[in-house]
């Protein structure tokens, strides 16, 4: 396959790069890709303070992919986040993470989340806590959760626009992590698909996250990257 030489824009790279992988990709999954990658969305987020059981890690992953949420904020201060591959099911590899570490990690994810236009929503379980039946969705929302057993740090809950909690009906006062997640994303998502905002990424996110998905799918998909450059002529930054 060879290409002419001429000046292109990035969607338009882009485009041609997804076209140039699928061609080591099977019909099914191509499919797969395009189908899944319109159910994608970024108006909602979540952020995971200082999570530290891998098996909590893997199953707030996988809910997000089976729900749709595509980006996840993770904060380290004294844990490493670790996933359990078995829990998991793969869905990290479909999943965009992004990491904040050091003693100001907290106020660094923030930062970024606000720069994406997100009201940032801190779930937690007191009485002032405003239940999550009744959060606003008129604008993107990220959904911060904290570690097990002590929940978000006070830094955290302080630097957020507003606090959310589930209602809880039993003698035990609060969820599992990736229990919290799932409830709580679930119900978000439903509400958001019922409504009539527009929850879909756009034209240039759905293209970039096909090439990323199949560069994914492709064994040494940089050789070919690099071959494709070079037929496209010119070098990866022409």
């Amino acid at each position: 396959m060879s290409y002419p030489e001429k000046k292109l824009s990035s969607d338009q790279k882009t485009l041609l790069l997804e076209k140039y992988f699928t061609h080591n990709i099977t019909a099914g999954r191509q499919q797969l890709i395009r189908k899944i990658s319109m159910e994608r969305t970024r108006y909602l987020s979540i952020a995971l303070e200082d999570i530290y059981q891998p098996h909590n890690a893997a199953a707030v992953l996988r809910s997000c992919d089976c729900l749709g949420i595509q980006d996840i904020h993770i904060m380290e201060t004294r844990n490493q986040y670790r996933s359990a591959p078995g829990v998991e099911m793969g869905a990290g590899k479909w999943l965009d993470l992004y990491k904040y570490n050091g003693n100001d990690n907290v106020k660094q994810c923030f930062s970024a989340l606000h720069s994406k236009g997100y009201r940032i929503a801190a779930m937690v379980c007191e009485p002032d806590a405003q239940p999550l039946t009744e959060v606003s969705l008129d604008t993107p929302l990220a959904v911060v959760m904290g570690t097990e057993e002590q929940g978000l740090s006070p830094a955290a809950v302080a630097g957020a626009d507003l606090k959310l909690t589930l209602p809880m009906y039993g003698f035990t006062r609060s969820f599992n992590v990736s229990v919290c997640a799932a409830l709580t994303l679930y119900a978000l998502v439903n509400r958001l698909r019922s409504s009539g905002i527009s929850w879909r990424l756009n034209q240039e996110q759905l293209l970039d996250m096909r090439l990323k998905w199949a560069r994914r799918c492709v064994k040494n998909h940089s050789l070919l990257e690099k071959r494709f450059y070079r037929e496209l002529g010119f070098d990866k930054t022409g």
